[in-house]
């Protein structure tokens, strides 16, 4: 069955994924396109590094063409932001990206982006899935033309625009580079070398296993890049999924910041150091860092449902400087309301130049203006039936205190949320895509993390 989840469809290639549901896929899109009168603008297709990848992306192409929609076709396998930026600069109707994202290497993915830029919403992705169960193909009066593109400069002299280039520069930084042997390679280098920054990439060619492990940029993942910052001296350690949407840092030390914890850092300064104004848009399973900060300079916090496409609805509406979630995705504004990995990492390395000074002495600053948080992920194998269960049982009767800490609120948006009066919180969130709960906690305290584990475990437990 093909199903959109939380940004786009994925499954495993040449079991479900194979080019006859592939251009099934490429045909709702194209009853979708048409449909709203936007057949009269191209489309820019992209794909990542995975194996047949760039087969999948011609195979969506020559739809397209018979649905006499003109194409964009990337000559390389590309990011996703920069696929996505492509759309916002060709003034396209869309974009259709074949990418598994952080996925491991034996999956492929097809995901739809609209004009707007960023993720489909629900309203769109249910539209397209309509579509799927409409049994003809759409009839052109004429053939589309298929160009191939590389956006590679274009999105790098864009790009430049948001940085202080000259500061970054004098600097005179050394960063290592790991974009997973994914898609990013190439660009990310690429867009430093000519800000002056000294590169080296690791890991820079394509690999369509990933060299062994899934292109997440995640600390058991990124042990060799930890040992090249180390060994060379350099300033950072900056990487990138396996289609350059999600970011990974490692500082001066070898040490591994979590997405939680860089986008605290950067929009800390955004605010104090390049005059950005507006809130922020993170989802419920992101750290309340971000609501620490925005309290130090009075400004709101939008809490979304866990999805990209959901900050993306926020950035579009609201005045907000940065949107973010601790699965790695970050965007900023006035760029594209997409998540991108290469403008996290250059805001990190320009982050560094700016200040002066270590990555580690950027975070031990944050710390001291708003403490130490500490947070905790699990995830449990349960059936949809446990599943539901767990979640009915919190719902129906939320705890009057966890770890002698008396409940403040529940929120119900996505999963269930238990925030703690002081400020601590856990949240239980059943997996769209697998038979999983996942858990999320953090406190300023182990002790209550430690609480919040044992009820939890009761809690799942039924005891």
């Amino acid at each position: 069955m093909i199903k959109f989840g939380t940004d786009g469809w994925r499954a495993v290639i040449s079991d479900e994924f194979t080019f006859a549901n592939v251009k099934k896929v490429a045909q709702a899109i194209a009853l979708y396109i048409h449909g709203h009168d936007l057949s009269g603008r191209p489309i820019v297709i992209g794909y990542d590094a995975r194996f047949l990848a760039d087969k999948f992306a011609e195979a969506v192409a020559y739809v397209m063409e018979n649905a006499g929609i003109d194409v964009l076709l990337c000559e390389r396998d590309t990011p996703t932001p920069v696929v996505a930026w492509e759309v916002k600069d060709r003034k396209a109707c869309g974009a259709v990206m074949i990418t598994a994202s952080h996925n491991p290497p034996q999956y492929c993915g097809i995901k739809f982006i609209p004009d707007y830029a960023g993720p489909a919403n629900q309203s769109i992705t249910k539209e397209i899935e309509a579509n799927l169960l409409i049994d003809f193909a759409v009839e052109a009066r004429r053939k589309g033309k298929i160009e191939r593109i590389d956006p590679r400069e274009r999105y790098t002299r864009y790009i430049e625009k948001f940085f202080d280039v000259e500061a970054i520069r004098n600097a005179g930084l050394k960063v290592v580079i790991d974009p997973m042997f994914g898609s990013g390679r190439n660009f990310l280098d690429h867009i430093l070398a000519r800000f002056g920054v000294k590169t080296e990439e690791i890991h820079d060619h394509r690999d369509v296993l990933f060299g062994g492990q899934n292109p997440e940029p995640e600390e058991k993942t990124l042990g060799e890049l930890k040992a090249k910052v180390k060994e060379l001296g350099a300033a950072a350690g900056l990487a990138m999924d396996g289609d350059a949407d999600r970011f990974g840092v490692v500082d001066e030390r070898g040490r591994f910041y979590a997405a939680n914890q860089t986008i605290a850092m950067v929009f800390e300064y955004l605010i104090t150091d390049k005059g950005y104004r507006g809130g922020a848009a993170r989802s419920v399973a992101t750290t309340h860092m971000i609501d620490a900060v925005a309290k130090l300079h009075n400004v709101k916090v939008f809490e979304t449902p866990v999805g990209f496409k959901y900050i993306a609805e926020i950035m579009m509406k609201e005045n907000v400087a940065i949107g973010g979630e601790e699965s790695g995705g970050l965007t900023i504004s006035g760029h594209i309301p997409e998540k991108d990995g290469l403008l996290a990492d250059l805001l990190v390395c320009e982050m560094i130049a700016k200040k002066k000074m270590p990555l580690s002495a950027i975070w031990a600053e944050l710390e001291r203006k708003i403490g130490h948080f500490e947070g905790r992920r699990a995830k449990l194998e349960l059936d949809e039936n446990k599943k539901a269960s767990v979640l009915a049982k919190l719902k129906k009767d939320p705890p009057g205190s966890v770890a002698g800490i008396a409940l403040e609120k529940m929120n119900t948006i996505d999963g269930v949320k238990i925030i703690l009066k002081d400020g601590s919180w856990f949240l239980v969130r059943p997996s769209g895509t697998e038979p999983l709960l996942r858990l999320y906690s953090e406190s300023k305290d182990s002790k209550i993390l430690d609480g919040i584990d044992e009820f939890c475990a009761k809690l799942i437990g039924g005891k």
